[in-house]
């Protein structure tokens, strides 16, 4: 018999308090578990990712599956995942009337750097129908949304959008400007390949339990023509992460230290000064489009030194 509470009688603190009591369970923070309760807010999450029957949805901490089942009604498949076994439980129970919801026991992460084989294995089947496009819509884990996303931007396969809760702090990096005291690696990454903002900050009272800090809803929406222009996005990837260990020091010092091992000084001086890049220039103070022309140059000069090797 269908359980006859909806998706949106079940997120509300008072149906978890007494579900999980009921259960045995309580949230574990450090998993990340902080349930989403102003309704309103998760309905916001499913709209701002404009689903249709077009869309698969990957969904990352599946949690008791209000969200998951409200997605379910308006896309065409969704394979979430959740890495904490009685609240997989938990879910299937609810999610037991949905027939186009693939459920994942473990961590969407198969280490820091890798999303794990199985989460693409089982969205290969319905992204194998034609015009079907790719999906994350999820209140993210908080322990899990800065790996997740920076490694979801190195896949071959990448979501059309991405629409999650994560902290506000993380929303901010991502969404930061040139001098300012968030601008990182980070910013770089995402706004290089993407377009990045932020559609809601939300208080802690609106989760259960209440975390310590403000949250944010984000949209990020990849856009092909810009990750066409990073030629190698692993080797981008790892000299802004490089240039930024040292934000507060001169641009040149950040730039020898990158490239280490690979050019020399007389190397370097003559990249900044085909970018016109002065002694007291500064990493941070770079937009993202002047460290992928960076980025670009060193990448060149290092493979023609290899190759005269």
């Amino acid at each position: 018999m269908q359980d006859e509470t909806t998706p949106r009688q079940r997120q509300t603190a008072s149906f978890l308090r007494n579900r999980f009591a009921e259960v045995g369970i309580r949230p574990d923070t450090r998993k990340g578990q902080n349930f989403l309760i102003d309704l309103n807010l998760l309905e916001m999450l499913a709209t701002e990712a404009q689903l249709t029957k077009d869309d698969v949805v990957l969904e990352v901490g599946t949690g008791t599956g209000s969200l998951t089942a409200l997605m379910a009604m308006q896309a065409a498949a969704v394979v979430t995942v959740e890495i904490d076994p009685m609240l997989h439980v938990l879910a299937s129970e609810e999610l037991i009337d949905y027939p186009n919801v693939t459920m994942v026991k473990r961590d969407v992460l198969r280490n820091k750097s890798t999303i794990h084989d199985e989460v693409y294995e089982t969205l290969a089947g319905p992204l194998s129908e034609p015009g079907r496009r790719f999906k994350l819509v999820a209140n993210l884990p908080y322990n899990i949304a800065t790996p997740l996303i920076s490694n979801l931007l190195f896949e071959p396969l990448i979501p059309t959008m991405m629409v999650v809760t994560i902290q506000k702090e993380l929303a901010d990096r991502i969404t930061a400007a040139p001098n300012t005291k968030d601008y990182g690696a980070l910013s770089v990454w995402v706004q290089s390949q993407c377009q990045a903002e932020v559609v809601r900050v939300l208080g802690p009272t609106v989760f259960w339990p209440r975390p310590k800090v403000d949250s944010a809803i984000i949209r990020i929406t990849p856009d092909p023509v810009k990750r066409a222009q990073i030629s190698d996005p692993k080797f981008f990837h790892t000299f802004t992460r490089a240039l930024f260990l040292h934000r507060r020091k001169f641009l040149r010092s950040c730039l020898i230290s990158a490239v280490k091992g690979q050019l020399d000084k007389t190397d370097v001086d003559e990249i900044m000064g085909k970018m016109q890049l002065g002694p007291k220039s500064r990493t941070e103070q770079l937009p993202v489009e002047q460290l992928q022309q960076l980025a670009e140059h060193a990448g060149r000069m290092i493979a023609s030194r290899e190759e005269s090797a």
